[in-house]
């Protein structure tokens, strides 16, 4: 038998095989040598052997004939099956409504936009977030106002929010970063007296709850996002969620190039009342997603069950900790599981040099965000012709803006601190939880000779 055959016959019988690491030659065809005990860094064994869980999962045949038979009718563009996975949302939520769209980014922009939030306005936004967040207030022609965030918890501070609002805040847009809930029972009770809007984003934390009510539906809409990555995965796709039968209606026109529907009367046939988009989903992406939606809750128990067992076994490490969960939080997701390391309780070894330690364990990672706020995106639409219109030159100042919008404690986690593990991991069984810590204490056990070992990396 040749190589590639013997390859792909392992492979097919569910025996895991392991190339040859780039860091030492201690690991092939599924075995290992050397010291348990050693980083693998170091010459030891790898902590973790097996493949991890594939993402995204699908099953063929199993999976096949929904797509198939919404492929054959030749119905594609928006129909009954994207009604059909609407309202399934809607019910999994716990909001009245959902109206599917291409992205969550184009979500987040809709809501924005019938929300009448636009030039002039302010929203109030944390840094620690991927970009859409911010692109979606900007397309708006709206000014994004920077929160900092509560470095155990990964999320925006409420204690800082107040002191960010002004005459011109329209909402507040707290993100659900990592799929852990942000504090809402605060974040609310602020909106209400301040009468702001509050838009949840909820794109990478399908099914997370805050006192047993799921994110996205505590706000006045929820936005979320079905992209590849997601625990919710069909390829691109997003989700607007509220209660408000009015707004949710406007969305609909809006993203259906501004054609009256429901409340927004109107006859079609004269054409659009509103200035709108065209962002509709498609029959086949309705498909994938109700398959998908089957598999939701057994893999958020999964993902749930293994990341409070893993933090407690974390925990007992000097220098590493997991996120820490507002009380309120009955359920966080883990699209992403952060965890916060402190170089000093590791002889001062960089935080690249143990993820790459880490990565020699068979432990995949990585650093997670970069500063949002000060990325040049930002100046680029204030340079604008919108922005050049709308706003005063003190407003669209560059320098004053990054004075205004410090977030010290933003810069720490990105810069220093932060550490990712992707969800996938955490799909795994409790023995490969095991190896993620194991392989952490090993690293911290024999941190002084991986630093002198690799001293230029070391700081």
């Amino acid at each position: 038998m040749n190589r590639r055959k013997f390859i792909k016959k392992t492979i097919l019988s569910g025996v895991s095989v392991l190339t040859i690491s780039g860091l030492n030659n201690s690991y092939i065809w599924g075995q290992t040598k050397g010291d348990s005990r050693l980083p693998a860094i170091l010459g030891g064994a790898k902590s973790h052997l097996d493949l991890w869980p594939n993402w995204p999962v699908w099953r063929s045949p199993d999976y096949d004939e929904s797509v198939l038979k919404v492929l054959r009718s030749g119905i594609w563009s928006r129909s009954k099956i994207t009604g059909e996975f609407e309202k399934k949302w809607a019910e999994l939520i716990g909001t009245k409504r959902c109206l599917s769209v291409v992205n969550g980014t184009n979500a987040l922009i809709a809501s924005i936009a019938q929300f009448n939030i636009g030039p002039g306005d302010e929203v109030i936004v944390p840094p620690y977030t991927f970009v859409a967040t911010v692109q979606a207030i900007l397309i708006n022609g709206a000014l994004p106002v920077f929160v900092d965030i509560d470095p155990e918890t990964f999320q925006i501070d409420p204690s800082k929010i107040e002191t960010k609002i002004t005459s011109r805040t329209k909402a507040i847009l707290p993100v659900h970063i990592l799929g852990i809930p942000a504090d809402m029972t605060k974040i609310m009770a602020i909106a209400k007296k301040h009468n702001l809007i509050v838009i949840e984003d909820a794109c990478q934390a399908h099914l997370a709850e805050v006192n047993g009510k799921r994110v996205g539906s505590i706000g006045h809409a929820g936005c979320f996002s079905f992209q590849t990555s997601k625990n919710m995965p069909i390829g691109e796709g997003g989700a607007i969620v509220s209660d408000d039968e009015k707004f949710m209606d406007r969305c609909f026109s809006y993203h259906n190039l501004g054609l009256p529907y429901g409340t927004q009367v109107g006859s079609v046939s004269s054409g659009p009342f509103m200035v709108g988009s065209k962002i509709r989903f498609t029959e086949y992406q309705a498909a994938i997603g109700l398959v998908q939606m089957k598999n939701l809750e057994r893999d958020t128990n999964i993902r749930w069950k293994n990341a409070k067992y893993l933090s407690e076994k974390i925990k007992a490490i000097s220098g590493i900790s997991p996120a820490k969960l507002y009380p309120e939080t009955t359920k966080a997701v883990f699209h992403l599981f952060p965890l916060l390391y402190n170089k000093n309780k590791f002889k001062g070894m960089s935080r690249s040099l143990f993820m790459d330690s880490l990565r020699a364990e068979g432990i995949p990672c990585s650093s997670g965000y970069t500063p949002l706020h000060t990325q040049p995106f930002i100046k680029a639409a204030f340079e604008s012709k919108l922005y050049q219109k709308v706003y005063t030159k003190e407003d669209l100042n560059y320098e004053n803006f990054l004075d205004k919008n410090m977030c010290p404690m933003n810069d720490l986690i990105c810069n220093e601190e932060a550490i990712w593990l992707t969800q996938n991991l955490l799909l795994g069984d409790e023995s490969s939880m095991d190896n993620i810590a194991n392989a952490i204490e090993k690293i911290y056990n024999n941190a002084d000779e991986i630093v002198r070992k690799f001293k230029n990396k070391a700081i």
